[in-house]
């Protein structure tokens, strides 16, 4: 089988590293070596896929569906695999091999088709939460997994170095700023995060009705991971005429059900909004970025 990977796939990884690597040339040979050495089935390519990996659907020699994830080095792949075998199944996928491959994890199969996002959109956030509540534990004795307050680091010099060449968002740039300095000096408490959490990060499964898959793991403040869950279906909330009043009841409705602070929701969702917003405008998705600098100008 040909493991093209999706157009999807190309374009993300070619604005995370504009100049491009080796790393895509290599993946039809790694994904044909995986699948030799565990003497897969391969049944498809999952497409459209994700932004960060291959995922390929196969089964394993005794019939079990299982999915086979390739990530580049970028993507975090072995702090993905650690953040897994610490969660060990409660509130997110399992991992079904646990020696260490680089680049590579097997993982068992839940359905790709079915996600949190496809349920109505009240019940869409209350499974999400209730998702996200099972991940926040105490991170493992020793860790290595990246702080919000170095991951926030480079992106506030990215976000300094954008708006320094770009009026336009400026001031939002400096409120964002302004608010992740003020929510780093006092954090409330420390826990393993999902990182990049949201309601198509959590799909239906066998052993739980909803499990979450896809994380970048973080360690520190549970606000912080709430907050990309507050801009879910964001096109829809700048399409509505009362999308800041429902922004604004959405942080209060999600802060009080997760017992988090409401302010600091409110700071670190207009925080990652706007840097998500000044990667988009950077990179040439002026869409997507028009609608969440408009997002965050409502917090």
């Amino acid at each position: 089988m040909a493991f093209e990977p999706p157009q999807r796939l190309v374009r993300a990884l070619g604005e995370t590293a504009p100049d491009g690597d080796d790393w895509l040339e290599r993946l039809p040979e790694a994904a044909h070596q995986a699948v030799a050495l565990r003497e897969l089935t391969v049944e498809r390519v999952q497409m459209p896929g994700g932004r960060s990996s291959l995922v390929v659907l196969v089964r394993q020699p005794d019939g079990t569906p299982a999915v086979l994830k390739l990530a580049p080095p970028r993507a975090r792949p072995q702090s993905e695999r650690a953040a897994l075998a610490h969660w060990g199944g409660t509130g997110a996928v399992q991992l079904l091999e646990p020696f260490v491959t680089e680049g590579l994890l097997l993982l068992e199969r839940l359905r790709p088709d079915l996600s949190v996002r496809s349920l109505p959109e009240a019940k869409a956030l209350l499974e999400a939460a209730g998702t996200l509540r099972r991940l926040w534990v105490e991170p493992p004795a020793g860790h290595r997994f990246e702080t919000v307050a170095e991951r926030t680091g480079r992106q506030a010099e990215a976000m300094r170095a954008t708006a320094s060449a770009d009026a336009e968002v400026a001031a939002l740039v400096d409120a964002a700023l302004a608010a992740r300095e003020e929510l780093l000096a006092a954090p409330p408490e420390r826990r393993l995060l999902h990182g990049t959490f949201r309601q198509s990060k959590v799909l239906a499964g066998e052993r739980m009705p909803w499990l979450a898959v896809g994380p970048d793991p973080v360690v520190g403040e549970c606000a912080f991971d709430l907050a990309r869950l507050v801009r879910d279906r964001v096109e829809d909330l700048i399409a509505s005429p009362s999308g800041a009043a429902t922004t604004r009841r959405r942080v209060k409705r999600l802060a009080e059900s997760l017992e988090v602070d409401q302010e600091r929701l409110r700071g670190w969702t207009l925080f990652r909004a706007v840097e998500s917003g000044v990667r988009a405008r950077r990179v040439g998705r002026p869409q997507d970025a028009e609608l969440l600098l408009e997002f965050a100008g409502w917090l």
